[in-house]
């Protein structure tokens, strides 16, 4: 009963993406169709960072920066507001999914080291929100603005202009944010052990890093990115396949199909024609509250020639619930595991988001 229990709690998004995956299989049938759902390519990219990160996260890694990073820092402030710029700043390149994948680990291990795990879920959620955010100001920092970006043609300078505004609020009310996190002192709860690392190890991951996010930059085929990660893990490093997150990658493929299955049924998307034209933003918005940001406009963009307004609204509709962005997901796994209440999370998580949603939705009511 305890590991059922335990497996509910750490798992209940896989569950529940079970659940409506299935609920929806009895209005769509199974078929071929199931398969083109899946973005196999975001799944293979996740699964080579993951692997990364498991692998530097093993060997001490994300301990060691974070002694080092706790050292110069003084204040639960100040090290919020670092992490908090490095995921804001970062998935401009690295995309919303990587920044999380790579520093919410860390900023797991830099807090149990300060003792100030007691601020987990209210940097975490400030890092989610940032890497969000912060994503949307670049065409490859996440998936939704590479696909407007590139099926309507749209010229740099569009681009930016049109999500610059929304992005420098979001950076403000991220640097407000991690201040609130607290004035008090960070002692370091380190040990004075060195760590020693395996010099053939850390050029591995190095190496398996910059092969992933070139293939983010679709400089390589993910195929040839996923065979490669799991010839190299073999290899070096058995043990870091079995502590790859497959959880997750199995949340993300039942969300998929709930997603698709929901834009096959007929009344749904006979709806969508109806609304979509002139409310891009509003749409967009609340159908990432249900659908997610990237598949939302997938969906939407069948319906709509005006792309800026729908650039706007998928972006600022990763705010809000869990599911509005399926890169929280990733924070919330990680959450899951640590013993703090996901409840809270949850909770926290859907406030702030409401708030930076509610405030980016006022500033585009004054400059539309």
């Amino acid at each position: 009963m305890t590991k059922v229990n335990n497996f509910i709690k750490n798992d209940i998004v896989l569950i529940l993406s079970f659940v409506l995956a299935v609920t929806s299989a009895f209005f769509v049938a199974p078929n071929k169709g199931y398969f083109e759902y899946i973005d196999f390519r975001t799944l293979g990219l996740l699964f080579c960072l993951m692997a990364v990160m498991a692998g530097l996260n093993s060997m001490g890694v994300f301990k060691f920066i974070a002694e080092k990073m706790l050292s110069k820092v003084k204040s639960i402030s100040g090290l919020s507001l670092i992490l908090g710029l490095l995921c804001f700043f970062s998935s401009m390149i690295i995309t919303n999914d990587v920044a999380l994948i790579t520093f919410v680990p860390f900023t797991i291990t830099a807090l149990k080291l300060s003792g100030k795990s007691d601020k987990l879920i209210w940097i975490v959620t400030i890092e989610t929100i940032a890497a969000n955010l912060g994503s949307m100001l670049t065409p490859i920092g996440n998936p939704q603005n590479l696909y407007l970006f590139s099926a309507f043609n749209m010229s740099i300078g569009d681009f930016f202009v049109t999500i610059l505004p929304y992005a420098l609020l979001s950076l403000v009310l991220v640097i407000v944010s991690c201040v609130m996190t607290g004035k008090s002192e960070i002692n370091s709860n380190s040990t004075e052990n060195k760590n020693v690392f395996s010099k053939l190890h850390i050029c591995v991951y190095i190496a398996l890093f910059m092969l992933s996010l070139l293939t983010v930059f679709r400089v390589f085929p993910y195929i040839i990115t996923v065979i490669a990660t799991i010839i190299i893990l073999l290899i070096f490093d058995r043990k870091t396949i079995l502590k790859i997150d497959y959880s997750l990658l199995f949340t993300f493929v039942f969300l998929f199909i709930f997603i698709g299955n929901l834009g096959e049924i007929k009344p749904i998307s006979d709806f969508l024609k109806s609304v979509v034209n002139g409310n891009e933003v509003i749409v967009g918005v609340i159908s990432s509250q249900v659908f997610s940001n990237v598949p939302a406009v997938l969906l939407l963009s069948k319906f709509t020639e005006n792309a800026r307004d729908l650039l706007i609204g998928v972006n600022l509709g990763g705010l809000g619930t869990l599911i509005a962005s399926m890169a929280s997901l990733i924070s919330f796994k990680f959450i899951a595991k640590e013993k703090v209440s996901t409840g809270k999370y949850i909770l926290t998580f859907t406030v702030m988001n409401i708030v930076f949603l509610v405030l980016n939705l006022g500033l585009w009511l004054i400059i539309k």
